[in-house]
């Protein structure tokens, strides 16, 4: 049975909705760039009724330029990094988001993105070496030991969405020095023993999550 991707941008906005273009999670700068994403994974907020992540809401009427970002960070070092993580997949507004990271890089601070590694794909280029000169660390998010797993749980929109992210996962590898990859212990057919190794043989570190703990 197909899942019907919910629209975002078809949702009605209070007229008092006020986007939130950052917010903060602990000690960490969060950067909503975009509610767009090449997946529409069933175990997100957004693909089950809820906007919100540890209280913030998330839901954006409009998708933020560099330009309004920016002098919403103010002094990058009060943070202990700057982590571009929203609604949507932060590597779709590539341009916006080098120009922001190179922006904390250049003031001292220290950058992070999390994604689900299918923007070189969407780019139709190799977007590691740019991501190389200004972020700091990678999470990306693997959630599957093989393909029939992960089309069962991220439906993603774009042909062999696997095997890229499996590529960018160890271009990454080679050019950034943190790069952390996950799977979600408890998602059904998920074994994170096996993703363990497959991360580990990409030259990656592995990360365990766990269902329904977001943030």
């Amino acid at each position: 049975m197909k899942h019907k991707r919910p629209n975002p941008a078809k949702r009605s906005t209070p007229c008092e909705h006020q986007d939130s273009y950052v917010y903060q999670i602990r000690n960490s700068l969060y950067i909503n760039l975009t509610d767009r994403c090449t997946l529409a994974c069933q175990f997100c907020p957004k693909h089950n009724g809820s906007t919100t992540v540890k209280g913030h809401e998330l839901y954006l009427s409009k998708r933020p330029e560099a330009d309004t970002i920016i002098p919403l960070i103010g002094n990058p070092t009060d943070y202990d990094e700057v982590v571009f993580c929203g609604y949507g997949e932060p590597t779709l507004r590539l341009k916006a988001l080098l120009k922001i990271a190179t922006w904390v890089k250049e003031n001292g601070g220290k950058t992070r993105i999390n994604t689900d590694g299918i923007g070189s794909l969407f780019h139709k280029r190799d977007i590691v070496p740019e991501l190389a000169l200004c972020i700091d660390s990678l999470s990306i998010s693997l959630n599957a030991q093989d393909e029939t797993v992960y089309q069962q749980h991220c439906q993603p929109t774009l042909p062999d969405s696997y095997q890229a992210v499996q590529t960018f996962i160890k271009r990454a590898s080679e050019l950034i020095d943190d790069v952390q990859v996950s799977a979600i212990n408890g998602l059904e057919g998920v074994d994170v023993v096996q993703c363990r190794e497959l991360v580990e043989g990409l030259g990656a570190e592995f990360k365990q999550r766990e269902l329904d703990v977001v943030g």
